[in-house]
């Protein structure tokens, strides 16, 4: 048998990129990995379908949702959250908790009698009267473990005075940091 010098260099070489490509292709499974359980279980990106959120959120714009903050703890009042409907994930804001009666009263929103400041957040000629579709019947008493939401927009928002309320278990996250259109990028309140 005869050695040659130049076989077994070409051999370590070749070895030394077998374990080099497979380092790389770790990593890479790694990073793809990371990525998947952040976009699962921390942020994920949505695309607004509709006007029901405008002026708030506009139909095209693009938002981060964050998961973290529900859980540790429920939806808060004025939240905008996201929630499934459906095979759909919606964004609506959170008006009434388990346990609030809402009512509306001359296009205005009460929640346990008290008529809610909605002026951070819609337009001052909106009205939050529904009209057309099939209205649910007011005052409503929020069930437990459900919550009362509506859009900003509410000419155009089927939201929980069509459907009643929404179970916690279907919202997920909290609609975070609006990303698209650039000249817009901030955090949504």
């Amino acid at each position: 048998m005869i050695w040659h010098k130049e076989e077994d260099e070409r051999g370590k070489y070749m070895l030394n990129a077998l374990k080099k490509t497979i380092e790389y292709i770790k990593e890479l499974v790694l990073i793809v990995l990371v990525a998947l359980l952040f976009t699962i279980f921390i942020v994920s990106h949505n695309k607004i379908p509709t006007s029901s959120m405008v002026s708030t959120i506009n139909e095209g714009d693009h938002v981060l949702t964050t998961m973290l903050p529900y859980y540790y703890r429920d939806p808060q009042y004025g939240e905008i959250v996201v929630f499934k409907h459906g095979t759909e994930s919606w964004v609506k804001r959170v008006i009434g908790k388990p346990g609030d009666e809402i009512d509306i009263i001359d296009g205005y929103v009460y929640r346990n009698g008290e008529c809610l400041d909605e002026s951070a957040y819609l337009a001052e000629d909106t009205t939050s009267e529904p009209f057309g579709m099939d209205p649910i019947d007011f005052p409503y008493i929020v069930p437990e473990d459900h919550y009362f939401l509506m859009g900003d927009n509410r000419i155009v928002s089927q939201d929980c005075r069509y459907l009643g309320a929404i179970s916690r278990e279907d919202i997920y996250g909290k609609a975070w940091i609006k990303i698209y259109p650039i000249k817009e990028i901030g955090t949504l309140k």
